[in-house]
């Protein structure tokens, strides 16, 4: 599984990091910066509900 942060689309409302703060960090752009992108199957449901909360939809996960 893969993390996909699209930076044109982040605001940096910060949802993710209040979910996942071990993936997830907002910068001081104000824009998230994925801390591990591979992240262990074991953290599926963290990773993925961290993306899914996102508002503005700028996080995906592959795999």
């Amino acid at each position: 599984m893969r993390i996909i942060a699209d930076h044109d689309t982040c605001e940096g409302l910060g949802m993710c990091e209040a979910m996942a703060p071990d993936f997830f960090e907002v910068g001081d752009d104000d824009l998230v910066q994925v801390l591990n992108s591979e992240p262990a199957e074991s953290d599926r449901g963290d990773v993925e509900a961290a993306t899914l909360a996102c508002p503005v939809m700028a996080l995906k996960l592959e795999g």
